[in-house]
């Protein structure tokens, strides 16, 4: 019993509760781990692949598709085993680049600690597509979106279709990028409370049949908190802020942008324009929130926008900050996002299944070559050898 007397004993009781508390933390870290590590290199088991799917509002035309072409990502249901590969899918993180969400992937990778040897990379799973790139590490897909709402439309579709098809169950969707900022500071993460159009209207617009139709863009504020509290100010020397973001479908003229090939009005009316956006709570413009918040919201999917101002719009339009520099503000939404996905897997955890890891287990292995990508995530490859210099 802790109830001795004694501020000695108290000490002493003290320390051993702080132990014991922290040898469990580690056991749960480590069962987390080992599953991460066994599901990477063989997949989901039969046994941890859930019947059905926590999507919603779906497709009904979906069930007669034998098989189902993701045409863009380059898979399809016949030759993929869908829940087998994503089926431990928990997060799907977007970005703009093929080669951003390479580096993010191999930065994930680091933070929830699987590791690859030196004789594997990570392998882009939708090169077949041509169109995307997708990485997969553990329960997280890694992938590029390109640039507007309809480019991410169409991965969405077909990420979405992959969610439905693997059965995962409450997978949170991430945009990480950059965004120009109204009123803040460059380098400062804004997170979106709200996406808006140029109207300021809530909702993605498409044309249905010809038929405008419009659907709300919602997003999920729990999560949009819990991914600010994972910015550590004692840490991070910068600002990261929750707000609205209005989303365009143009980078000129539709941000009010002085410096596209065309413009027909005058810097009175962008700065009047940019300052009502202001006094209405955008805190920044970016081009693909709009698609992404619909889309998912309509799914029963939990989504965020996490993006970095790389300018002040109040201050001007062309982006003159070092290279060096934008490269170290977009590591910014990474790692927040990283830090999220982290505290969720290794502080969140409740199964109660346990695996002592083999010695050498958390190093991945390269697959067989001209393997079909079946395995634990089909996410790793042989590295090409190094020419001679």
């Amino acid at each position: 019993m802790c109830d001795v007397g004694g501020g000695g004993s108290r000490k002493l009781c003290s320390k051993s509760l702080f132990k014991e508390l922290h040898v469990a933390v580690v056991n749960a870290q480590s069962k987390t781990l080992s599953k991460l590590v066994r599901q990477m290199k063989d997949g989901c088991n039969k046994d941890e692949q859930p019947k059905e799917s926590t999507l919603c509002g779906l497709n009904p035309c979906l069930k007669c598709l034998q098989p189902d072409i993701l045409y863009h990502l380059g898979l399809d249901t016949e030759t993929t085993d869908f829940p087998k590969v994503f089926g431990d899918v928990r997060f799907v993180c977007m970005g703009g680049t093929p080669g951003r969400m390479e580096n993010f992937a191999y930065y994930l990778m680091q933070e929830i600690g699987l590791k690859i040897n030196a004789a594997t990379k990570l392998r882009d799973m939708a090169e077949a597509g041509k169109r995307f790139a997708l990485f997969k590490v553990g329960p997280v897909l890694c992938a590029s979106h390109g640039m507007g709402c309809p480019s991410i439309s169409i991965l969405l579709h077909e990420l979405i279709k992959m969610m439905h098809h693997a059965k995962c169950q409450d997978p949170v969707f991430i945009r990480i990028g950059t965004c120009g900022g109204i009123g803040v500071d460059p380098g400062t993460v804004v997170i979106s409370s709200e996406a808006v159009d140029g109207r300021l209207n809530p909702a993605h617009e498409i044309l249905v049949h010809g038929v405008s139709v419009q659907h709300a863009s919602q997003l999920d504020e729990g999560l949009a908190d819990d991914i600010k509290s994972c910015h550590d100010p004692s840490k991070d020397n910068y600002e990261t802020i929750i707000g609205r973001t209005m989303c365009t479908h143009d980078f000129y003229e539709g941000q009010s942008r002085l410096d596209g090939a065309f413009c027909e009005y005058t810097p009175e009316m962008k700065k009047t324009y940019l300052e009502e956006l202001q006094n209405q709570g955008v805190k920044n413009i970016e081009m693909e929130s709009l698609a992404l918040a619909a889309l998912t919201s309509r799914a029963n999917i939990r989504a965020a926008v996490v993006c970095v101002a790389i300018l002040n719009r109040l201050n001007g339009d062309q982006i003159k900050t070092p290279h060096e520099i934008l490269a170290k503000w977009e590591k910014r939404p990474q790692v927040l996002v990283a830090r999220y996905i982290r505290k969720v897997l290794y502080f969140h955890e409740n199964d109660s299944d346990w695996e002592e890891p083999d010695e050498d287990e958390c190093e991945g292995e390269a697959p067989e070559k001209g393997a079909t990508p079946q395995g634990g995530a089909g996410d790793t490859q042989n590295a090409p050898p190094e020419e001679a210099e």
